[in-house]
């Protein structure tokens, strides 16, 4: 079933507004009257499909994972989880965060506390977990692996934030399968 088009158009401005307000604010100091004024919606139709406005970051977060799990995934589904066979061609996550770059670029903001940087880790760390079987002698092992591997995705991707995403996407994809074959 379709969405309502004027409920896409309120999430729509919903997110927008939290984005331009998280530039500045931490999100438990955004009020639902800013969030509200700056989206153009009245307070009514907000309490119509959120609680607070941590319930518009955690449904927006949510389409993010959604996607960032698609994009991680694809390429692995795509050689049957053999690293060695993904070609760059079938890499897709850099494509995914400049699609959410506005989001990524609060995330890697330097003055922005590391919250949502964690978020970010530990989704992409449960995607990894879930992806591998460990074949080590210890879960610690394990975890130390996969936290080494997700925040190696992550400072590739902060470097890219730093160069302001001018870095081709293709290129990224190329650099990312050339550094994982090292």
């Amino acid at each position: 079933m379709k969405k309502d088009l004027r409920i896409i158009k309120t999430e729509e401005s919903l997110r927008k507004a939290l984005l331009t307000l998280l530039q500045t604010k931490p999100l438990e100091t955004i009020t639902i009257s800013e969030l509200c004024r700056l989206a153009k919606i009245n307070r009514g139709t907000f309490y119509l499909h959120y609680k607070d406005v941590h319930g518009v970051f955690r449904h927006y977060f949510e389409v993010i994972v959604k996607d960032l799990r698609l994009a991680y995934e694809k390429p692995y589904l795509k050689t049957n989880f053999r690293i060695k066979n993904i070609t760059p061609d079938m890499v897709e996550i850099f494509a995914h965060v400049k699609k959410y770059q506005e989001f990524y670029q609060i995330v890697f903001d330097e003055k922005i506390p590391m919250t949502y940087y964690y978020l970010v880790f530990d989704t992409i760390r449960t995607f990894m977990s879930e992806s591998f079987n460990s074949g080590f002698e210890t879960d610690e092992d394990f975890d130390f692996l996969i936290s080494f591997h997700a925040n190696a995705i992550l400072g590739i991707i902060i470097e890219w934030h730093k160069r302001d995403y001018i870095t081709p996407i293709e290129e990224m994809n190329e650099r990312l399968i050339k550094l994982v074959s090292l």
